[in-house]
């Protein structure tokens, strides 16, 4: 039997367990995210059974992340209080009971509230606290750490989607989100049972939450996330549907997805070398500059090869600037609370997913061009941009 010395040992930062606590935070994001941003393949389809507009199709997935981002808030709460376990486990039964339920749904607003609630506040249960777990267990590897656990959103960002392609050609719609409902729950209940309270919770510099939502640090962060944000989602719900309209096959216009989470793989899994040749917070301004221009790239499009660039390029620097995002907090904020300031923060997110799919759908439906959709993508990315650039590090 294992002696209590040799328990405290394993329980150190930058110990065995503090890399299980970065894998369950990879899980949760590769399902949570992962499926989340499955929703552009499935639009089409959904929008032709329901005999539905862009606009109305678009609001599925405008509920879902505007629960997720909102409940984020209360995840994480609810996790510093009680443990992350209970609330990721809990999170598991929620999305994959949700997820089944979609795949049965007579109508499109019942859809609505299966599939938002499911994903939405499911996904919130299982990401939000595990990856405020990682903060807590790291001191030397922190950063990599951190970038290794928020590379789960873009592994499933690019494994997801070419399977539900392939799953809805060959099943149906339904069935692919039967088959998501099951692996969904397994995957999470795993992550669950490899998340444990760290050893820094307790004792890491910790700021009053009233506080760090004051703060300018706090302020000029949310602003630009809010912005760049809309932007980006608009941008994974209405590419595939883009890139079919203009002649692309699912499968190819599904890939464009899977890239954007390949390279954010890459920003992710890199951002450890990455963060130690600048400052944290240089990097992290320069990774939203880099979504912003991204989307000049696909402005002019003439064919495939420059959606391919486009999704490279975005999804490279919206790699590096998630991964960065919770090291940055801690940066001025400490890990203290970090579960309730990363909840607090993303709800930004919840405003995003509301107002990009949705106005991005309405100006596309208005003007019968996806190009004014773009066009509007890169006016939020520009000012995500203009909204950080102010930003300072901390004074020491």
């Amino acid at each position: 039997m294992a002696s209590s010395q040799d328990h405290a040992v394993a329980d150190t930062p930058d110990s065995l367990a503090g890399w299980l606590a970065a894998l369950s935070a990879f899980i949760a994001g590769f399902v949570g995210l992962g499926v989340m941003y499955t929703f552009g393949v499935f639009f089409t389809p959904m929008e032709a059974e329901f005999h539905t507009s862009r606009t109305a199709t678009s609001v599925f997935f405008a509920i879902t992340g505007m629960l997720f981002y909102l409940f984020g808030s209360v995840a994480g709460r609810l996790s510093d209080r009680f443990g992350a376990r209970r609330i990721v486990l809990a999170g598991a039964i929620i999305m994959g009971a949700g997820l089944a339920l979609t795949a049965a749904a007579p109508r499109m607003w019942i859809g609505y509230l299966t599939y938002g609630v499911g994903v939405g506040i499911g996904a919130a249960c299982a990401y939000i606290p595990t990856l405020a777990l990682v903060g807590g267990w790291f001191i030397r590897h922190r950063t990599t750490a951190l970038g290794l656990a928020a590379a789960g959103t873009g592994c499933g960002t690019l494994l997801l989607p070419p399977l539900a392609a392939v799953l809805i050609e060959a099943h149906g719609w339904r069935t692919a989100y039967v088959c998501f409902a099951a692996g969904s729950l397994l995957l999470l209940l795993a992550c669950g049972a490899l998340a444990r309270r760290p050893p820094l919770g307790h004792t890491g510099q910790m700021t009053a939450l009233r506080h760090v939502v004051r703060s300018r640090q706090f302020v000029l962060l949310y602003a630009s996330w809010v912005l760049a944000t809309t932007g980006l989602i608009a941008s994974l719900v209405f590419l595939p549907p883009f890139a079919h309209a203009a002649g692309v096959s699912p499968v190819a216009a599904s890939a464009l997805v899977s890239i954007i989470g390949g390279m954010s793989i890459l920003g992710r899994g890199g951002i450890g070398y990455i963060a130690r040749q600048m400052s944290l917070i240089r990097l992290y301004k320069l990774s939203v500059l880099v979504m912003a221009a991204s989307y000049l790239l696909w402005l002019p499009f003439t064919g495939y090869g420059w959606l391919v660039a486009f999704a490279t390029t975005l999804g490279l620097g919206y790699g590096v600037r998630i991964a960065m995002t919770p090291v940055v907090l801690i940066e001025f904020f400490g890990v203290g609370n970090l579960g309730a300031v990363l909840g607090a923060f993303f709800t930004a997110s919840a405003i995003s997913a509301v107002c990009g799919p949705l106005v991005a759908g309405l100006i596309i439906d208005q003007t019968g061009s996806y190009q004014w959709g773009v066009a509007f993508a890169l006016a939020m990315g520009t000012l995500g941009f203009a909204a950080v650039a102010p930003l300072r590090p901390r004074a020491q």
